[in-house]
């Protein structure tokens, strides 16, 4: 299956999901703490699954892993500059004397 698939079987299981949370307020009452947590736990879901839907990378093939972009680290060393002023955190003061 791929990811879109996935996704568009996981809202039809939400949607269903939401009509019998609904068919069972209908009976148990929506006053109570624990049916109100029931129905906020799956409008978090719904929530949750639209910010998941939105951030599936679009046309990706079934099963096409996504590759992030290659960053060349070059092998040449840092111009010591750059680390003027700083200090080695975690391993003390560079003056003798912790703060």
């Amino acid at each position: 299956m791929s990811l879109q698939d996935d996704l568009s079987s996981v809202q039809r299981r939400l949607d269903d999901l939401n009509k019998a949370v609904a068919r069972l307020e209908q009976h148990v009452g929506s006053a109570s703490v624990d049916m109100r947590r029931v129905r906020a736990d799956t409008d978090h879901l719904r929530e949750d699954l639209a910010l998941l839907q939105q951030s599936a990378p679009q046309g990706a093939g079934a099963g096409a892993p996504v590759r992030p972009e290659m960053v060349t680290i070059p092998d040449a060393p840092y111009d010591p500059k750059l680390w003027s002023g700083a200090e080695d955190e975690g391993l003390g003061s560079p003056y003798g004397h912790a703060p």
